[in-house]
């Protein structure tokens, strides 16, 4: 068995490639309109891809506040940097143990993001 994706319903497309891209760093792999008022895109170039859903009767998303994505970066340093740039707000940081190191921010649709530096 191989893990696909992972799907996210998304209050705004927009908002939310423009995180994706400009902050995690991901790339648009596919995009579609999947009917009336319903659009789909795919990023990752890696194995596994996160799908974004946007569906223009869906004016809610539904997440579990103990669900979290994690993205592996080169620095927790350089990633706090751009996101304070961006206005974007972050946690303090995290290290359980002497070889990694990690934080979390809020994506567009009230996601947890990890950012993890594997020293």
């Amino acid at each position: 068995m191989k893990f696909c994706w992972s799907t996210l319903m998304v209050k705004n497309m927009e908002d939310s490639l423009k995180f994706y891209q400009e902050i995690v760093g991901l790339t648009v792999d596919k995009r579609f309109k999947a009917g009336p008022g319903t659009e789909i895109a795919f990023l990752g170039d890696g194995e596994t891809k996160i799908e974004l859903i946007y569906n223009e009767n869906n004016k809610e998303v539904n997440l579990g506040r103990d669900i979290s994505w994690g993205f592996e970066i080169e620095s927790v340093d350089k990633m706090m940097e751009l996101l304070k740039n961006k206005g974007i707000e972050y946690s303090e940081t995290f290290q359980p143990n002497p070889h990694v190191k990690f934080f979390y921010v809020t994506d567009p649709n009230g996601l947890k993001i990890q950012f993890v530096q594997n020293m």
